[in-house]
């Protein structure tokens, strides 16, 4: 099954990683990640220019968890993606 987001939303899947990189997540964020990988864009979104496989950072709360045959994902807003890593 394919997840496709519609309008201004984006599907991303959090990454479980302790560090990616250089940036390292500290304690108090390990147990919600806030670096993620973009699964699917909705149309305005690319105006952003994000693309599936992009990683992005979003607040820690933001929006909402879904499970879909066993995978964890999360669907936000364009407004709550904070960077995209470069």
């Amino acid at each position: 099954m394919k997840l496709e987001a519609f309008e201004e939303n984006v599907i991303l899947k959090r990454e479980t990683e302790d560090t990616h990189g250089s940036i390292i997540i500290p304690d108090t964020a390990q147990e919600k990640s806030l670096l993620c990988e973009v699964i699917s864009v909705g149309s305005d979104v690319l105006k952003i220019s994000l693309e599936p496989g992009d990683k992005v950072i979003v607040g820690k709360y933001a929006g909402m968890e879904v499970s879909i045959e066993g995978e964890d994902y999360l669907i936000v807003n364009k407004i709550d993606i904070v960077a995209k890593v470069v």
